[in-house]
């Protein structure tokens, strides 16, 4: 057996004994036992995919697991890169959650789901057949949906985050169901071999049938506008790490779906295809960080940041797309290999900030950032986390982010000559989509982490807020050291993932092709490289600094002798409190201005009057809501439809045995009918 096959057996096993453990051991060993067990499988689960992407495929087959068709696991580069990627996820998220189950999550129940959760994650890339594919995928959806609501019982919106994830991503199994049995009907096979042996004899419209119909499903898995409603429900009213998981790990499989059937199984396909994939892509990343800039939640901010993110990935894959459909192979295998290293960077980053948004919201109990403030001395690990992953997530330099989406803009910028009026069109407005888009995000996280770290507390819980446990801050460290690495190393990174770029479209794995990216990505590791920026970056503040201290010597020997203690100047209004400072909802609200027309805000003020004269304010309040333009347009109105239906059925079921059997009488009368009709 290879070694990817070899670690990838041993990290199931790994997970399978975490969830054994998980029911048998005592409470007080619980945590720490199953967050090793899963560390240990994250870590074999990484060793897997990395060895796939070298090119050590591995393949199983298992006859008699599963009814009909039996199990088929195969690992090629592509599912290589996901499984690495969840396995590295599920290292920061294992250790994490040893210190972060101490919050009433270190039941029997949620302590297996976790392992569960990480195994089925691992599988989707690793299945060979529609049938374990599908298999797999709702093996995920069931273990996430039980972790969502692992917190029921303490708040009511967890149940509401709970339903709306259940419906979403049941739809999205049932688009994905239909697309992918739509496929094996024309193969007469449900293996993934059959499928590319008939991919093109299929006709234009079947095979446009099987894409958007799958892309309906895997988008709405990756949290893709206008399917978008669950993700920053459900991921804020998790737990933390296993916020981290989904976020970081679970929305990546549906970019996986999305590439495994339109590049691999199905071979590309035409342009108008992409374009879709493009477009829905430029949409998701502009929606998404604009509601993430007016949030001030910070976990349902992150969860906004992730649509974002995921827009931006499909936004290289359509430009993949789009390129191969043009002909210009090498663009497209820039454009790809931008979107496998986003997929690669966000994990990392996003992992990050989740995992620091728990540890805030362990020490404070609460997500609002209007009521934090001053956890940069109580939490300096918790800041400096935060701080590095926001950095990362707003695409500056030395972040790792910076690189992936240079790549992108480099792949849309060059493809603006390119070939065809639509991607003459598509390109510019693409570019500037990716632009205004790091834009936003960079005020985003400057209010994220200037209002929720470095400014004063604004709540008690806040003032008394304390360091997490060794174990939360070592798993954040993993994941922060993942930043740090791809930020300073992306060269030695990217040639990697010329495997999976490869395998997605296979004519992309030429040697002209791979050697034109790398020259690409050589420039990028050159002078303009994170390294080098970050050297610039440390080398000029050392400069400032020592500037600034010899400025203040000098100052200081002529000041000698006349030195005296005064106070900040505060306009006679005594010492500064944190009420005379930006809080997120403020900080916000000029951006908000500038997209109002997009965002339509509610806003309201309330003015409540003293008892004894209606002339005297005694209290004003101000109460701001940014709705969702696409739930209020599309899911409002479909929602009242049910409701009322549901009344009119409410208004059948009476109680009454007389209209009850009257009803079958009714109906067994009109299958008479049809059936002297039809004869």
């Amino acid at each position: 057996m290879s070694l990817a096959g070899l670690s990838f057996t041993l990290s199931l096993a790994a997970a399978a004994l975490a969830a054994v453990m998980a029911l048998v051991s005592y409470h007080r060993i619980r945590p720490a036992v199953v967050g090793t067990c899963t560390a240990i499988s994250g870590a074999l689960a990484a060793v897997a995919g990395a060895a796939a992407l070298t090119g050590q495929a591995f393949s199983a087959t298992l006859p008699n697991l599963l009814p009909l068709f039996g199990v088929r696991l195969e690992l090629d580069p592509l599912g290589g890169l996901f499984v690495a990627v969840t396995g590295g996820v599920a290292i920061a998220a294992g250790i994490y959650g040893i210190g972060y189950s101490g919050q009433g999550l270190a039941g029997r129940g949620v302590q297996a789901l976790v392992p569960l959760f990480i195994a089925a994650m691992l599988l989707v890339p690793a299945a060979a057949s529609v049938s374990t594919f599908l298999v797999c995928w709702e093996l995920m959806a069931l273990t996430s949906l039980l972790l969502v609501v692992a917190e029921h019982r303490r708040r009511a919106a967890v149940g509401e985050a709970g339903l709306w994830y259940a419906v979403m991503t049941h739809l999205g199994m049932v688009a994905i169901l239909i697309g992918l049995m739509l496929f094996a009907a024309r193969a007469h096979g449900d293996e993934f071999a059959a499928l590319r042996s008939v991919a093109d004899q299929l006709s234009p419209a079947a095979a446009g049938t099987v894409f958007v119909a799958t892309l309906i499903g895997f988008a709405s898995k990756a949290g893709i506008v206008p399917l978008h409603a669950w993700l920053p429900r459900a991921h804020p009213e998790a737990p933390s790490h296993v916020s981290a998981l989904m976020s970081a790990a679970m929305v990546n499989l549906g970019v996986y779906g999305i590439l495994r059937v339109g590049f691999d199984l199905l071979g590309g396909g035409p342009r108008w295809w992409w374009l879709l994939v493009l477009g829905l892509g430029a949409i998701s990343a502009l929606y998404g960080i604009l509601h993430a800039a007016m949030s001030a939640d910070l976990k349902r901010l992150l969860g906004h940041s992730t649509t974002e993110n995921l827009g931006l990935i499909l936004v290289g894959v359509g430009a993949a797309g789009v390129f191969v459909s043009a002909g210009t192979r090498v663009l497209a295998g820039l454009a790809l290999t931008a979107a496998l290293l986003h997929v690669v960077n966000h994990a990392a980053f996003k992992a990050l900030l989740f995992l620091s948004a728990g540890s805030v919201l362990r020490a404070t109990g609460s997500r609002d950032l209007d009521a934090l403030g001053g956890l940069r001395t109580a939490m300096p690990v918790t800041t400096a986390m935060f701080g590095l992953g926001a950095l990362a997530a707003s695409a500056l330099p030395p972040g790792n982010a910076f690189v992936s989406e240079w790549l992108l803009l480099q792949s849309l910028i060059h493809g603006l000559p390119a070939s065809g009026v639509a991607t003459a069109i598509t390109m510019p407005v693409a570019v500037a989509a990716v632009a205004l888009t790091t834009g936003v995000a960079v005020a985003t996280y400057v209010k994220a982490f200037g209002v929720g770290f470095l400014a004063r507390a604004r709540s008690v819980a806040a003032a008394s807020a304390r360091e997490s446990p060794v174990t939360m801050l070592t798993g954040m460290g993993v994941a922060g050291l993942a930043c740090v690495g791809l930020a300073l190393a992306p060269t030695v990174v990217v040639p990697v993932l010329a495997g999976a770029v490869g395998v997605a479209e296979p004519t992309l794995d030429h040697p002209a092709v791979q050697g034109a990216v790398t020259m690409r990505l050589v420039g990028v590791g050159g002078a303009l490289s994170p390294l080098f920026l970050a050297i610039l970056v440390l080398v000029g503040m050392v400069v400032v600094l020592a500037g600034l201290r010899v400025a203040a010597v000098r100052r200081g020997s002529q000041m000698r002798g006349m030195r005296r203690e005064v106070r900040l100047w505060d306009c006679g209004a005594g010492p500064l409190s944190p009420r005379m400072q930006y809080t997120a909802t403020s900080f916000a609200e000029p951006l908000q201005r500038v997209f109002d027309d997009v965002l339509e805000p509610e806003a309201d003020v309330d003015v409540t009057h003293l008892q004894e004269s209606r002339y005297l304010v005694d209290r004003i309040e101000y109460h701001r809501r940014v709705p969702d333009r696409i739930e209020r347009a599309i899911y409002d109105p479909v929602l009242a439809f049910a409701r009322g239906w549901g009344r009119v059925g409410r208004r059948l079921a009476t109680g009454s045995v007389h209209r009850y059997l009257g009803y079958g009488f009714s109906a067994v009368i009109g299958l008479f009918v049809v059936l002297a009709v039809t004869r």
